[in-house]
């Protein structure tokens, strides 16, 4: 098994992120889920070992205000496309020319406004996202704030629950994530058109949170689809996500 290893660096801002990596070769950089992290949504159940086992470097970012990276209770540390900037400023710091890219549900979101903005992978992975999460990614921000407004009083059976329960075994920093949700915006129109890499989605077949897969896959100018048991949450933890990513990435 390769060996993980952890590290920091400076944002231009002044915050301090962090990055795990397992394996070597040709680098990938993976970028996890709302309230998740690097270790959560890719080495937890095993993904980015398959990942690195087919050649791999494999570049695990904890977004701001998740995981090891800090958690500001600046509203300045949390414009808009911080999330995205702070991912081409890791290509730059890693000194990154030649290399693959690609995230789950939050982190699927912040490819497409990375690579529209300029970033240009070999290779894209879009797993867990709609084409309506991309277009509506504002509203479905205001779901995420309702859950941090009823943290501590949502009955089990409220539309919140389940992701508030995964916030508290997550120990989210309420109040960085609320700076953080509060910084989001709809995908921009022309963002989509700048996929002109071979592309993947991939989603669970009971995944529909962030809306329909088929219709992003068609959105994009060269795009496959790859479908894997589970719903939003569970499909994270079936090893075909890794399997399936890793058979595109060589393929």
């Amino acid at each position: 098994m390769n060996q993980i290893t952890t590290h920091h660096w400076t944002a231009s801002d002044g915050v301090d992120l962090a990055w795990r990596e397992v394996g070597q070769g040709r680098p990938l950089i993976l970028l996890h889920g709302l309230f998740s992290d690097g270790h959560m949504n890719w080495i937890k159940f095993g993904h980015a070992e398959r990942i690195a086992a087919g050649g791999f470097r494999v570049i695990m970012p904890d977004l701001r205000a998740h995981g090891l990276s800090a958690k500001p209770h600046d509203s300045a540390c949390y414009g808009k496309g911080v999330l995205a900037r702070d991912v081409a400023e890791l290509v730059a710091h890693l000194g990154l020319r030649d290399f693959d890219f690609g995230g789950f549900s939050l982190g699927a979101r912040t490819t497409v406004q990375a690579v529209g903005e300029g970033l240009r992978p070999r290779r894209a992975v879009l797993a867990g996202m709609g084409l309506a999460g991309l277009q509506g990614w504002a509203r479905r921000k205001t779901f995420f704030l309702q859950c941090i407004a009823q943290f501590d009083t949502a009955p089990r059976g409220d539309p919140h629950w389940l992701a508030i329960q995964f916030m508290k075994s997550q120990k989210v920093d309420r109040e960085a994530a609320r700076l953080l949700l509060e910084s989001f915006e709809d995908a921009a129109p022309d963002w989509l058109l700048a996929f002109a890499m071979p592309s993947q989605v991939v989603c669970g077949r009971d995944d529909r949170d962030n809306g329909s897969p088929e219709e992003l896959a068609a959105a994009l100018p060269d795009a496959r689809l790859e479908w894997v048991p589970g719903t939003h949450m569970s499909s994270v933890t079936q090893p075909e996500l890794g399997e399936a990513i890793a058979r595109f990435l060589a393929s």
